[in-house]
């Protein structure tokens, strides 16, 4: 079984992070790299794919925003989410993008059981949905079939920073945090932080993904 790289890139702008997806990208496609996955949490910024430029959505001068190249609408990223980019060759049986999206979403359902939440996916949105509201979303880009960009699930987000947005083509309020619907703590009593939600989702790794989660081959830091 391949291994795959953990980078725990603690609180990163945005676009410090992009930058760095692109480097390792190209590596990865040159097999100078494993297969990586940076952990990390944004300051807020409010990203636009191609979708919401094409249906001409308007995200409000309160939201410092930025456009980028993966799937999808608008996403929300910021203090209280713990955000995953898998920077990953896939091999010729993954090479589906509804699989590997599938894969991602069974990553997050997993390490949300595991906290005693039940998350589960909805046939006609990509995501992960708790109580009829949605606290992951997810786009990839891909290159070579190299993955870019990932995944971003609220668990704590600020006010209604993100309620107030229609994320994803979505209504207003039907993107939320873990802890708007009552999710705080599993039920051993444990706070649900971004601790918690990075070690539950990387014990989760080789199970759903089929690669061994290490640290330590490099670091973040050698990206910069």
């Amino acid at each position: 079984m391949k291994k795959i790289q953990v980078l725990r890139a603690g609180i990163a702008e945005h676009s410090h992070i992009s930058d760095i997806m692109i480097k390792m990208q190209q590596k990865r496609i040159n097999d100078e790299i494993i297969d990586s996955i940076i952990l990390v949490e944004h300051p807020e910024v409010v990203t636009i794919g191609p979708k919401a430029n094409r249906e001409g959505v308007i995200v409000s001068e309160d939201y410092k925003q930025t456009v980028v190249d993966r799937g999808g609408g608008i996403t929300w990223h910021g203090p209280g989410q713990l955000v995953a980019y898998p920077i990953v060759k896939w091999e010729n049986d993954e090479q589906s993008v509804r699989k590997i999206i599938n894969k991602i979403e069974d990553l997050i359902i997993k390490t949300l059981n595991d906290l005693d939440i039940n998350g589960y996916r909805d046939p006609a949105m990509m995501g992960v949905w708790v109580d009829g509201k949605k606290i992951c979303s997810i786009g990839l880009a891909f290159l070579h079939w190299v993955s870019r960009h990932g995944l971003a699930l609220n668990y704590a987000t600020p006010g209604n920073r993100i309620e107030n947005l229609a994320c994803c083509g979505l209504d207003i309020g039907t993107t939320t945090s873990l802890e708007k619907l009552g999710y705080t703590t599993n039920n051993d009593g444990e706070k649900i932080t971004k601790k918690l939600l990075e070690d539950t989702l990387i014990s989760n790794i080789e199970e759903i993904l089929n690669r061994i989660p290490v640290e330590g081959e490099y670091k973040f830091e050698d990206f910069l």
